[in-house]
């Protein structure tokens, strides 16, 4: 079975179709013509095309994979664990979700979140994942495995052989690997960008260690790969629909699993696809990730919902894309592709993700900021935000239900609330209930996303995008933190450093954003769901 799309209540605008088939775009987007963005995005385009050849071109790999994994098994290593950001970890954790095999995914920083992957050590193989190969929260993952593992008795030999890297040909981390000895490196085709990263060794080389069918991911996609130069092919009206949605106002996407689908959080692999490829330009394509197909904020008046897994469903405008998990990562891609041409926009740059980097590193070498309180309720600090809260009394005793309130007041028309938490998104995970329990107070979109991870995601269209988001940050007091070795700021630091740093990009776009700091991580997450109850 291969990809199928169903559409229900979408208007559907006949220019918008027309024209794609009188530009012939299905065709050309196969034939790789980077033309097809505008003379803007042709120089980009023209490298990062290369994700339509990965379902014949990573055919090769899976064979490696299948004699790799018997190695490890031989050596009793089957506890696999990912470290890596967005395109590099998103992936992965799809395909392990929905093939039901365990993959420890570390794309954070937070130190409780990092010292809980560092166990089991006797049978762990750690997958080290960048393309650009000096992604500071993989490689000080890295050096703190490194450290682990020499605790634990093994010598330098033995700790290279408990590595395995993915990375772009030439990167520093390709130079790092054989400095240190790593069992395997896979050189990734670097005309593949990171979002489009699915079927290539990204995506494979750690869900096939962690015991993943991969072959018949690549067999799936490559069923569909034979469709995509069809005009009316499913890929294309993936990207009609998306395209045809937003034309017709409704510019925010609304993702959920469908219930016993056998594809399981397909959501947080497409939202970054979506938000990181379109968020540009002062517009973009919103995807807000639902807890379930009828999760409040999936039926407003700017949203098309979307499941993955099942047909259309006929409560709200709405797209259904069923198919094998490889033909939906690759109509997906396809797709994307076409709404960015539709939105006008070139979908394989991302020029607002740097910034936060930047300020990070500033901040790393200046020191954190000081900050302090404007109020203390309970477990929870009131910072910054002197706008929302202009006007707001924090000495009553529902300060901080005011302060939220204030906040979603200014949620100007068609815009959106995103939630950001730097936390522990295992520790902490209750911490997701807040995206539910402030959008059943607003009709206006709410995100929710885990910090750092989000800003190799969603952090693109907070920039980039239209500037009718308001913004939600939320900290923790670290109770134990985590050296990184052979750098001067531990995880704790480095996560508060990218927590400041995201709020200085966001501020000085005029952004409003409340920050919120828990000074006990549990009981103020009680104190903010009790709050929103």
């Amino acid at each position: 079975m291969t990809l199928r799309v169903t559409t229900h209540g979408l208007e559907v605008p006949e220019p918008v179709r027309a024209q794609l088939v009188q530009d012939d775009v299905a065709a050309r987007l196969v034939r790789k013509d980077a033309t097809l963005w505008g003379p803007d995005a042709e120089s980009e385009a023209a490298v990062r095309l290369g994700w339509l050849d990965l379902p014949a071109s990573s055919r090769s790999l899976v064979t490696q994979l299948a004699e790799l994994r018997s190695q490890l098994a031989a050596e009793a290593l089957d506890r696999v664990v990912l470290c890596g950001m967005g395109g590099s970890s998103l992936a992965p954790e799809v395909i392990c979700r929905t093939a039901g095999v365990p993959l420890v995914v570390l794309d954070t920083t937070d130190p409780g979140q990092v010292a809980a992957a560092m166990t089991d050590l006797e049978r762990t193989v750690v997958v080290i994942s960048s393309k650009s190969g000096g992604t500071v929260e993989t490689e000080s993952q890295r050096r703190a495995f490194i450290a682990a593992f020499a605790e634990a008795g093994l010598d330098e030999k033995q700790i290279g052989a408990r590595f395995v890297v993915v990375t772009d040909p030439g990167s520093p981390l390709a130079e790092t690997a054989a400095a240190m000895g790593a069992r395997a490196v896979f050189l990734a085709d670097p005309t593949v960008g990171g979002r489009y990263s699915a079927l290539s060794a990204f995506g494979l080389v750690p869900s096939a260690l962690a015991g993943a069918d991969v072959a018949a991911l690549v067999d799936d996609a490559e069923e569909l790969a034979e469709r995509l130069a069809d005009p009316a092919g499913p890929a294309m009206e993936l990207g009609i629909a998306l395209g045809a949605a937003f034309r017709t106002g409704r510019d925010k996407l609304a993702l959920a699993d469908a219930g016993d689908t056998p594809v399981q959080g397909f959501g947080d692999w497409a939202e970054q696809l979506i938000a990181e490829s379109t968020g540009k330009q002062g517009r973009g394509i919103l995807p807000v990730v639902l807890e379930s197909p009828k999760a409040p904020g999936g039926s407003a008046a700017d949203v098309l919902l979307a499941l993955a897994g099942a047909d259309a469903p006929g409560w709200a405008p709405s797209i259904g894309v069923t198919g094998p998990l490889g033909a939906q990562f690759l109509g997906w891609e396809y797709a994307t592709a076409v709404a960015g041409r539709v939105l006008g926009i070139n979908p394989f740059d991302q020029p607002n993700v740097t910034e936060s980097k930047e300020n990070t590193q500033a901040i790393l070498a200046a020191g954190l900021p000081d900050e302090q309180p404007v109020a203390t309720i309970g477990a929870v600090e009131i910072r910054g935000g002197a706008e929302v809260l202009k006007g707001v009394d924090l000495s009553s005793h529902d300060g901080l239900s005011l302060a939220l309130d204030a906040l979603l007041a200014g949620i100007p028309p068609r815009g959106y609330l995103a939630v950001m938490a730097y936390l522990d998104r295992l520790g902490d995970a209750r911490a997701a209930d807040v995206r539910a329990a402030l959008a059943r107070r607003t009709e206006h979109a709410v995100t929710f996303g885990w910090g750092p991870r989000f800003l190799h995601s969603t952090g693109q269209y907070h920039k980039g995008g239209p500037q009718v988001g308001v913004f939600l940050q939320v900290t923790g007091a670290v109770a134990g933190d985590l050296p990184v070795p052979e750098q001067p700021y531990t995880f704790g630091t480095l996560q508060a450093a990218q927590a400041a740093g995201d709020r200085k990009a966001l501020t000085d776009r005029d952004r409003p954003l409340l920050h919120l700091h828990l000074t006990d991580r549990a009981a103020g997450i009680d104190q903010l769901l009790t709050t929103l109850s």
